[in-house]
């Protein structure tokens, strides 16, 4: 060889590298890209987005071209590179070829170009979608074949090319994927969405208001007494009953009785010919589903009733609604009138607090798989009526009773200053 020819392999085997390198680093960006991104790309028009689509359409021929193409260069400049070699040092040179170019292209043509591609897929992918698609093109038929070799070799040994992993997300896989978007979507964005998601594992009866708790009309008052109570309602629906709860006639809207009241009207017929026939929901119903037969039915006011019949509570399209969007305040001390905080950091505790609301807007951690109370959560826990001060830990928060009355505990104080994970299931039952 001359010096010129010398020169030029020398130039080729550097393109080979470098075209060793497109490959490698092409296999690696298109199947780094994020298929959801990369389908909202192309729908969005994004040229690169669609081509490296239609190539990751079928991913065989795409692997197909990229391997046959990369393989190629490999070989022809190991070849090459073996020529030069004997050319300079003869038969010694083989080894020393074999060895550096070994080097080369593990350093120049696949570590590094497929580690920036990984880093960065879609600045690798899109612009060598440019190259690949009228690649494919022009080999097609010689992709084609090698596809149609491995998928037969596949076949005979029991695999199969056309039953893929599903694309579609499940439930806790998007919710994964929310909890990964980090600050592409709003902290209260991603809650509203996780809460969604959540929807079909909360019940009717973990958001109700507990009949003890149900605020109504009882026709068995005077009429001042009636009028009293409308008056001073802080609900715009009530339901109307009889001596007891359980004998429900209806649903009043407040604004239905306004006329009457102007009027000096306001008798029991009329709150009766105001109401609204009641709309009762099982207990156990998913929210989700509620939610759906609340729109359904054209109805924001349900009775919750369990399998005998009897009236557990009452659920409102409202309080679906602050499940997903949450409470519309964020003073805890506003968001329940059970919620008192101390000067030492504690906080008072109504017994019928809810556990679900606690942890919601206090941010605890109490145990939420059971009982729905702070009052039935420590029953549970002590499996017995608890005097007063009598102390515990449950969930890792220090508990100490401080009234309990009628067989209930009526208020506890929780110090979640000293919470610490639990180390067992049993030390949650510690007490004192």
């Amino acid at each position: 060889m001359s010096g010129l020819s010398y020169w030029l392999a020398f130039a080729a085997l550097v393109g080979l590298v470098a075209l060793s390198a497109f490959f490698s680093s092409s296999e690696t960006s298109m199947m780094a890209l994020n298929r959801y991104r990369l389908r909202h790309l192309a729908e969005q028009g994004h040229r690169g987005a669609r081509r490296a689509k239609r190539l990751l359409d079928r991913p065989d021929r795409l692997i197909g071209l990229i391997l046959l193409g990369n393989n190629f260069v490999n070989i022809l400049a190991s070849s090459l590179a073996t020529l030069i070699a004997v050319q300079l040092w003869g038969n010694a040179g083989v080894p020393i070829a074999a060895v550096v170019l070994t080097i080369v292209i593990l350093i120049f043509a696949e570590v590094a170009p497929k580690t920036l591609a990984a880093v960065h897929p879609e600045r690798i992918a899109f612009p060598a979608s440019l190259i690949l698609l009228p690649l494919l093109r022009l080999l097609y038929p010689v992709v084609v074949a090698l596809n149609w070799l491995s998928n037969g070799l596949l076949k005979v040994l029991g695999a199969s090319t056309e039953d893929g992993e599903d694309d579609t997300l499940s439930a806790d896989e998007l919710r994964t994927v929310l909890n990964q978007t980090g600050s592409h979507i709003s902290r209260r964005h991603r809650a509203m969405l996780l809460s969604i998601l959540d929807l079909d594992n909360v019940m009717v009866d973990d958001i109700m208001v507990p009949r003890a708790e149900i605020h109504g009309i009882d026709l068995a008052d005077n009429e001042r007494a009636i009028a009293e109570a409308l008056l001073h309602s802080q609900h715009t629906r009530l339901p109307i009953y009889r001596g007891d709860m359980e004998n429900v006639e209806g649903v009043v809207h407040l604004r239905k009785l306004l006329e009457s009241a102007l009027q000096g009207k306001l008798t029991k017929d009329a709150v009766l010919d105001a109401c609204d026939d009641p709309y009762y929901v099982p207990r156990g119903t998913p929210l989700h589903t509620q939610l759906v037969n609340f729109q359904s039915k054209e109805e924001r006011f349900a009775l919750v009733v369990d399998e005998y019949g009897d009236i557990d509570g009452v659920v409102t399209l409202e309080d679906i609604l602050e499940e997903i969007v949450g409470q519309f305040t964020t003073d805890p001390n506003d968001l329940s009138h059970d919620v008192h905080q101390q000067e030492d950091g504690s906080y008072l505790i109504d017994g019928s607090a809810t556990i679900r609301e606690l942890n919601r807007t206090m941010q605890w951690q109490l145990p939420a798989q059971g009982p729905r109370t702070v009052n039935g959560l420590i029953l549970e826990y002590m499996e017995a009526i608890p005097q007063r001060g009598t102390s515990l830990r449950i969930g890792g928060y220090p508990v100490e009773i401080i009234q309990t009355k009628d067989n209930v505990v009526k208020t506890a104080k929780i110090m979640p200053d000293l919470w610490r994970p639990p180390a067992s299931e049993d030390e949650g039952k510690e007490n004192s």
